[in-house]
């Protein structure tokens, strides 16, 4: 874990609405014996909350990483996303949409607001293991993020 340390976990924050697709994300990631603390928001309020919070620390860290679904309640992800990347203390951690969208619009509009990366939501529980384990691969063991 490059941008990790490697004694302490890495803290995604997943934030999704649908309590079955955040289950089965901390059941694939627990199967790769992945070492994920993972804090979960299930809607666009409470994720800008627990975002920054950790801006003004009250006992919850900056997430190393965030999942962000882009269907959400009370405020979208795509407005989720702008608010982190235009905040200079939240701007450089990673996001990854991971969404059913497979609209063009959402997807340039996620770039547009410097999304680091854009996945479709898998349709199956293979697929979503999948996907757990490219992400375990690719954010923990291969690039170096932010300290």
């Amino acid at each position: 874990m490059s941008g990790v340390q490697s004694n302490r976990a890495l803290e995604l924050l997943i934030i999704e609405d649908n309590a079955g697709d955040v289950r089965l994300l901390e059941e694939a990631f627990q199967e790769l014996n992945a070492n994920i603390h993972i804090q979960v928001a299930k809607d666009g309020a409470e994720a800008l909350e627990k975002v920054f919070e950790a801006v003004h620390p009250k006992g919850y860290s900056n997430p190393d990483l965030i999942l962000l679904d882009l269907n959400l309640p009370k405020i979208s992800g795509h407005d989720v996303l702008a608010r982190i990347k235009n905040h200079p203390q939240t701007r450089r951690i990673p996001v990854i949409v991971l969404t059913s969208s497979r609209a063009e619009s959402d997807i340039r509009r996620a770039y547009e607001s410097h999304a680091n990366a854009y996945l479709r939501k898998p349709s199956t529980l293979d697929g979503l293991m999948s996907a757990a384990r490219d992400i375990k691969s690719f954010w923990m063991e291969t690039v170096t993020l932010p300290g």
